[in-house]
């Protein structure tokens, strides 16, 4: 019986052991597989975050961000003592003392899961800040055995790779704390709209109550709840004598106030500018153009964000003013007897641009007084000229549907229109191509697409300074005269074409300069015939107005297509002596470490490096290309700058400076056009249509894009000196009529007193011995070539 027992015990014996054994192996090869792959954690020295660009304007301004993720990375020795010290107290008040794994928390976590299974609630996780890094950075948030196994020992290795300062700095810059913001830099900015340093006690609290749920402590949903949590923090910051019991109690009494939406760029100004950027950088990385969105670039741009203002503000209340020009089009909705008016006026959203302008009902209308009452449940009535404005087109009736602004010079409401028509400015410095303003529309929040750069219309009449510059490279002087007379060819379709001035008039034999001032298309047209058109077209494609310009002789009055930004950018060469200069955006690109990846200068500048000698300064080639001869560019300049005095710009001399510019409008009034410059500054303002319909009868480029201009340039001209061009070197200038013009040496009119000449000449003043003599100009009369063969774009008749 004895030997029996034994047996069986022997037998047990053998069996658990085997079930140990295999208990033991199947652990084993468990944990071989749970921990085959699991990372050491000395990666996490040299980690980095997946962070957003920040686009600056040249001073520094932040304008834009690009990234879902929008991380402010923040050393740890520019993290406040006192915002370490919030999220210890809330997260990990033994952080410094542990070795990864605070036992003691975890105890504790565990007793209060107890009641958290018999109360339903939420089990705690007693994860030290080590442990989260461990678990955000290198693991997942599964919830299961083997992933808080991997999160301890993945923690304990975390202690022995990096100092307590690498993680918990790893630790605040990593943290999702809602409002888009990832680690306490960006939610400094995106709740409070300032830099961690500034936070105040209360504020850098109530960041340590995030992470364990943003949502429920967002203060626009859950303030009671996120007050309460911001003071327990609070709390928890006196207990561990990180702040005084004076201190603590004065934090708590504080209101939570933060910002309606996330946002770190407070200049809104320029969204047309920074989309753009985003398009030009990613062009930058074409072998990875998504680097922008998650590499931290920091992307210093040419944006001057004070003309940036000007630009915006000019080009939406000319576009406005146009508008108001040509009548009220009506209420966008009729909800008479809808009770629910407000919500569904709400829906239909006034441009981000107009913060003043709000949704109204019209509660009683007639000709001579409507009332209105806005969605917030201000009364009132519209002023009177706005009243007659509305009844003058397509009136008003109750329940129209409409946008009002408070009136600012008093009592009652404006009536506000969101205009159908659209345009774009674009401001350069010519010296350079730096892009000082640019805006693409009336409204980014209405319309996103860029018509500075996306939109290729005809340029009208602004083409045509082009057309003279290669003219004068040629066979022509200031003192050439050309027929202003009728002219007709045969286009390419069997068909005669006869251009005709916008006046239709013929002003007979007149200075070469009259044809730009006045902007006449006959002595343009003679003017290219004697030129040819395919080295017009060709030379205007190197000034860099287009990269594509048809042959054919409609294009000369501006039958072709362009960009409001390329144009614009095409000017500076009247500016800068004859260079071709690139227009750009991006100024650099560096990395998250400061180094600079792009520049667009790429000028050389070998004495810069070298000690100052008190002597001279190092130079810098000018920028850009050489493509007109430098007293070309100062001719036609000066030719532009009769435009504004005596030509079709007359009503911006108001402004008083010195300055030059050209007209444009096209066939049918389908697009307005004023590219004008000072002798430091281009703009181009472009008007039209999205569908190219027309502007309305008079709708010339001198009464809808120029009063844009004249208003952009007098704000950014403001307190400035007058600033004068300044002339070629080497340039003869002999006065014609009054007018001193500049030649070419060699060229000039050389005419002694007493010479006999045939025929009326315009005369002119020149210099001999010392001594100004008076006589007739020699001068080439231009007449009629024989017709072109090649087939004409669309009839041109009518640009201008």
């Amino acid at each position: 019986m004895l030997k029996s027992s034994e047996r069986w015990f022997e037998m047990a014996s053998v069996a658990l052991m085997t079930v140990v054994a295999i208990a033991g192996f199947a652990v084993t090869i468990y944990a071989a597989w749970l921990f085959h792959d699991m990372p050491d954690g000395s990666e996490l020295a040299d980690f980095r975050p997946v962070n957003s660009a920040r686009v600056f304007a040249w001073e520094g301004t932040l304008i834009g961000e690009y990234g879902q993720e929008r991380r402010v990375n923040v050393p740890y020795d520019r993290i406040p003592e006192r915002l370490r010290n919030a999220f210890l107290a809330a997260e990990d008040r033994s952080f410094f003392s542990h070795s990864g794994v605070d036992v003691s928390g975890v105890s504790r976590a565990m007793l209060k899961n107890v009641l958290n299974f018999i109360t339903g609630r939420r089990f705690e996780g007693g994860s030290t800040i080590t442990q989260q890094v461990a678990k955000n950075l290198l693991l997942g948030n599964e919830r299961t055995l083997g992933r808080k196994l991997k999160e301890v020992i993945l923690a304990r290795r975390l202690e022995s790779s990096l100092s307590k300062e690498q993680i918990l700095e790893l630790y605040m810059n990593d943290i999702y704390l809602g409002y888009r913001s990832y680690g306490v830099g960006s939610a400094s900015f995106n709740y409070f709209g300032k830099p961690a340093d500034q936070l105040t006690l209360a504020e850098s609290a109530y960041l340590a109550a995030l992470p364990k749920g943003p949502e429920n402590y967002r203060p626009t949903t859950h303030k009671a709840a996120a007050i309460a949590r911001r003071n327990w923090v609070i709390g928890e910051m006196v207990q561990a004598g990180f702040v005084t019991r004076a201190e603590g109690d004065a934090a708590m009494k504080e209101d939570l106030i933060v910002q309606a939406k996330p946002q770190r760029a407070h200049y809104h100004d320029a969204d047309y500018f920074v989309s753009e950027v985003e398009l030009r950088a990613r062009k930058l990385f074409p072998t990875d153009p998504a680097a922008i969105y998650t590499e931290g670039y920091y992307i210093k741009t040419t944006l001057d964000p004070k003309l940036q203002t000007y630009a915006r503000q000019a080009l939406m209340n000319g576009l406005e003013t146009y508008d108001r020009r040509h009548g009220w089009r009506g209420g966008w909705g009729n909800e008479r007897v809808a009770s629910n008016w407000q919500k569904i006026a709400a829906e239909k959203e006034a441009p981000a641009e107009r913060a003043k302008w709000v949704q109204a009902i019209v509660t009683s209308a007639a000709k001579g007084s409507v009332s209105v009452e806005t969605v917030d449940g201000a009364k009132g009535s519209l002023v009177a000229s706005d009243v007659g404005w509305a009844f003058a087109g397509k009136g008003l009736k109750t329940g129209d549907l409409i946008f009002v602004e408070p009136n600012p010079q008093g009592s009652g409401f404006r009536l506000r229109q969101v205009p159908n028509v659209n345009g774009a400015l674009v401001a350069l410095d010519p010296y350079t191509g730096r892009t000082l303003a640019m805006v693409g529309g009336y409204s980014f929040s209405v319309s996103k697409f860029n018509r500075a750069t996306q939109a290729n219309r005809q340029p009208g009449s602004s083409i045509k300074p082009f057309v003279y510059a290669v003219a004068l490279e040629r066979d022509f002087t200031p003192a050439s005269i050309v027929e202003d007379g009728p002219i007709t060819m045969m286009g390419g379709d069997g068909k005669m074409w006869t251009p005709q001035n916008y006046e239709h008039d013929f002003m007979g034999p007149q200075p070469i300069r009259r044809g730009i001032e006045l902007s006449r298309n006959l002595m343009t047209v003679r003017l290219a015939q004697k030129v040819g058109i395919k080295p017009i077209t060709q030379k205007i494609v190197e000034y860099g107005v287009s990269p594509k310009v048809p042959a054919e002789m409609s294009m000369v009055l501006g039958a072709g297509e362009v960009t409001p930004f390329n144009l614009t950018g095409a000017y500076s060469i009247f500016v800068n002596g004859g260079r071709k200069i690139r227009p750009h955006l991006i100024d650099q690109v560096l990395d998250r470490d400061g180094k600079v990846i792009y520049k667009s200068e790429d000028r050389e500048c070998p004495a810069c490096s070298q000690p100052f000698n008190g002597l001279e300064s190092p130079r810098l080639q000018p920028a850009g290309q050489q493509v007109m001869n430098p007293i070309t560019a100062y001719q036609v300049n000066s030719f532009m700058q009769g435009v504004v005095e005596r030509g079709t710009a007359r009503s911006a001399a108001s402004l008083g400076i010195p300055m030059g510019g050209k007209t444009g409008t096209t066939n049918d009034y389908r697009s307005a056009w004023f590219v004008g410059f000072t002798a430091d500054m281009v703009v181009g303002v472009f008007v039209g249509f999205d569908d190219n319909r027309t502007l309305g009868d008079k709708e010339t480029g001198s009464a809808a894009a120029l009063p844009i201009w004249v208003d952009f340039m007098r704000n950014a001209n403001a307190g400035k000196p007058k600033k004068d061009f300044l002339k070629p070197r080497d340039a003869v200038f002999v006065s014609i009529r009054g007018r001193e013009e500049a030649f070419k040496p060699g060229t000039e009119p050389k005419y002694q007193a007493g010479s006999d000449d045939d025929g009326p000449r315009p005369y002119l003043d020149t210099w001999t011995d010392g001594e100004l003599q008076s006589a007739p100009a020699e001068a080439p009369v231009i007449q009629q070539p024989p017709a072109p063969k090649k087939k004409t774009l669309e009839d041109a008749s009518q640009l201008y």
